[in-house]
């Protein structure tokens, strides 16, 4: 208990420090004073005060220096403090990190070996995006120009927005449309002008049912394939006894069926091109876009 607290109260700044003490001796097995200095530049006598401390203050367990390789090696004992040592965990830091983590000496052996893939740049102005932040934050309407497939031309909208929302692909925002009346998803890359602050609205988050919605989608291999197969796809996907279970908001179903590529108006005439499919697919009909 007494370490957990330690832990807890360490200043940002060290705490940011020592997860990449940790990050590059778990993943890398050598660390020296030059990561701490080349990623946050400071002297070499901070660095070497920093790794001290880590061992001293928090893990005196789990760092040994090497001579021969003139560094510091994890452990047999090595348990991280600061970071989580999963491989899920190291394989998202190098999808979150790739453009900045060759610049730092114990990260650019991964990157060496690493390639992520990028989604379009869809341009979002900074001029679109502060007033919509202060919207959700204060629970405000704003006056917005919006285009769609359906108007090219672009059309005035007044919304109440309260979350913003990645889908892997493209941010928008959740918010309600005094022209449906209705809470809808608008697209932020098709905002147009600059949206105009408004008062306060009484259509929040605690109002949008979609929005407020559990729902669990429940996804197993294609019932096509063969056992061998479909030990494979349960594999691939981490299910366990037989399925994974992918908890969601109503309002986000669409999206993540988008994300594992499930097209719920078809079905791939060869087992193999499909690999997976919704099981209780009846439960979620409300929430899905036809």
């Amino acid at each position: 208990m007494k370490r957990e607290q330690s832990t807890a109260q360490v200043r940002w700044d060290l705490a940011l420090r020592y997860r990449l003490i940790e990050t590059v001796a778990w993943w890398e097995g050598r660390l020296t004073t030059q990561h701490l200095m080349q990623s946050f530049g400071i002297s070499r006598q901070q660095a070497s005060k920093d790794i001290n401390a880590y061992i001293a203050e928090h893990a005196p367990e789990n760092l040994t220096y090497d001579r021969q390789l003139k560094g510091y090696v994890p452990s047999a004992q090595f348990k991280p403090r600061f970071i989580d040592d999963s491989a899920d965990a190291y394989l998202h830091l190098l999808n979150q990190n790739h453009d900045r983590a060759p610049h730092v000496e114990g990260l650019a052996l991964a990157y060496a070996h690493t390639e992520v893939l990028r989604v379009p740049d869809r341009t979002v102005r900074a001029e679109v995006l502060r007033p919509l932040l202060k919207a959700c934050r204060e629970g405000l309407r704003l006056e917005i120009g919006y285009v769609s497939l359906a108007n090219p031309q672009p059309e005035g909208r007044l919304i109440a927005p309260h979350t913003l929302v990645y889908t892997g692909m493209r941010w928008h925002v959740r918010a309600y449309c005094e022209k449906n009346r209705a809470y809808r998803d608008f697209v932020l890359s098709r905002l147009r002008g600059v949206p105009e602050l408004l008062e306060a609205s009484a259509h929040g988050r605690a109002q949008d049912e979609g929005w407020n919605a559990e729902v669990t989608l429940r996804i197993e291999p294609d019932p096509r394939l063969s056992a061998e197969q479909r030990a494979i796809i349960e594999t691939d996907y981490g299910m366990r006894a037989g399925h994974l279970a992918v908890a969601s908001r109503g309002a986000l179903v669409q999206y993540v069926l988008q994300r594992f590529q499930i097209d719920t108006t078809k079905i791939e005439p060869k087992a193999a091109a499909q690999q997976i499919v919704v099981a209780n697919l009846e439960e979620l009909e409300r929430w899905l876009y036809r």
